[in-house]
């Protein structure tokens, strides 16, 4: 550490963990969801997709699950009008990997059309949805006048925060020994 304080200054460790604390917390919170499509039945027959997605947000950085028989179906992107006669001739993307286990990264802000080829569309494999921004967060209410307790609105970095702050000091301690 004597090294470290020679090099660096002592302040000027602390400016830098400092620095590194503040910046960590300004870092949004990610709160990307994994849909398993269909939920426990999965991409399949005899579920409808429109019911399943009805009531779902689905948010930029969202990731879709396919799970399905990999013999066979099949998970294809397509257009509006492919989408509503369920045709597969020309996807805009084929996602399937050939092992029945499809993931899709909800990327663009966009509405989306999958189906299933090979005619398990006209069975209803088929899903259709629109990815949306995260809502901003919703505006502290103001304090209630009765209540001269402060409220904290942002307590969901401190663990990210104090993990970060441990992991860097951690690396630090490593860099002094090395030096």
């Amino acid at each position: 550490m004597e090294v470290l304080r020679t090099r660096v200054g002592g302040s000027g460790l602390l400016v830098a963990v400092a620095a590194v604390v503040i910046l960590l917390a300004a870092v949004p919170e990610v709160s990307a969801t994994r849909w398993t499509v269909g939920g426990n039945m999965g991409w399949n027959t005899n579920v409808n997709y429109t019911t399943w997605a009805q009531g779902k947000h689905f948010y930029y950085d969202d990731w879709l699950f396919f799970v399905y028989d990999r013999n066979q179906m099949n998970v294809l992107e397509v257009n509006k009008t492919d989408y509503e006669n369920c045709i597969s001739d020309h996807p805009l993307h084929n996602f399937t990997t050939g092992a029945g286990r499809d993931v899709v990264h909800l990327n663009v802000t966009r509405p989306y059309y999958f189906i299933s080829g090979k005619g398990f569309c006209f069975g209803g494999m088929k899903l259709a949805i629109h990815v949306e921004h995260l809502p901003p967060p919703p505006s502290s209410s103001p304090l209630n006048e009765k209540s001269s307790a402060l409220r904290s609105t942002n307590t969901g970095h401190t663990p990210f925060v104090l993990t970060a702050v441990f992991a860097i000091a951690a690396v630090l301690e490593v860099f002094t020994r090395v030096w």
